[in-house]
């Protein structure tokens, strides 16, 4: 399909995998499409589900593998079902058919030649809704200029501001430099965060911008208040902050005892109130208890 699949090099990790014929990259999978599910979503920033979802595309694959991450199946690339190219556009006009506020592609970036040719061919046919780009923001920027005119919201995380930690974490020492490239580019793409005039159940909708997700760490409230504090810095409420409490420690960390607890709603406050002191407007933030398993959803090839 790509050129750009063979010594692929895509993501930070350049690991020039021959993925055109056959070879599976760092991400764990070759340039085959490889999609785990494709349905309508509900948990997402009330500006992207709103009440009708979010349509969202879960791609096999990832080359981040962060330790802790609750997608495992799919980012080791073991779940999931190859599709062939043709496929994809279909899966977008479907979700649209449904009802879908967008198109959320989740972890796409080792597949970015399929998406710029998927998203172009489905607006072809028809697609009229948002195309959300769902990442870690482990992103070349090279790779992010090609999705210029396709990605109408970017929904970057930014886990880490420590390379201590991403090294720990992720095996990616690199992740702050890198998520700051990947972030700046995606601003510079969307400038301004823009809603639709009609709302979905009460929610206003976006239709372009940038929503940065912080997921606050057991331990590491420090490092989660510096990311707060450049974003802020730098860009203002020129962008959406997402500051998440979600983090479930599943079975696989003991080698991580850290991480084995929930973060209390106690220090979740505390950093909700920091970024408040700052002077965060556009944020969202997350309430009750909402680390439970049950916000994973069934990677069973639905909608695939």
């Amino acid at each position: 399909m790509s050129s750009q699949y063979n010594i692929c090099q895509l993501c930070p990790r350049v690991c020039k995998a021959d993925r055109q014929e056959g070879q599976k990259g760092i991400c764990g999978v070759s340039a085959d499409l490889k999609v785990a599910r494709a349905a309508l979503h509900y948990w997402e920033e009330t500006c992207i589900s709103g009440k009708s979802g979010s349509g969202t595309v879960f791609f096999c694959g990832c080359s981040l593998h962060c330790v802790f991450c609750q997608n495992q199946s799919i980012a080791n690339g073991s779940a999931g079902k190859e599709i062939p190219k043709e496929r994809l556009p279909e899966i977008f006009l479907e979700l649209q058919e449904q009802g879908a506020n967008n198109i959320n592609l989740v972890t796409p970036g080792h597949y970015i030649p399929h998406i710029v040719w998927s998203v172009e061919r489905a607006k072809n046919q028809g697609l009229r809704i948002p195309i959300v780009y769902n990442t870690s923001s482990y992103e070349k920027v090279e790779s992010l200029k090609q999705l210029e005119g396709i990605v109408d919201i970017y929904l970057p995380d930014f886990k880490y501001w420590s390379p201590g930690l991403a090294a720990r974490y992720s095996h990616a020492p690199d992740y702050p430099k890198v998520a700051r490239a990947a972030i700046a580019e995606m601003v510079r793409q969307q400038p301004k965060p823009e809603f639709f005039t009609k709302q979905d159940g009460g929610f206003d909708i976006m239709s372009k911008g940038v929503i940065v997700r912080q997921l606050l760490l057991p331990g590491q409230l420090r490092d989660a208040r510096q990311i707060v504090r450049y974003l802020y810095e730098t860009y203002g409420n020129q962008i959406y902050l997402s500051l998440m409490s979600q983090f479930t420690p599943l079975s696989n960390l003991e080698n991580y005892p850290e991480l084995n607890r929930r973060v209390s709603r106690r220090v979740y406050e505390r950093y909700v109130d920091y970024a408040i002191s700052l002077g965060v407007e556009n944020g969202f933030i997350q309430e009750g208890n909402v680390a439970e398993e049950s916000f994973i959803p069934e990677f069973d090839g639905e909608g695939v």
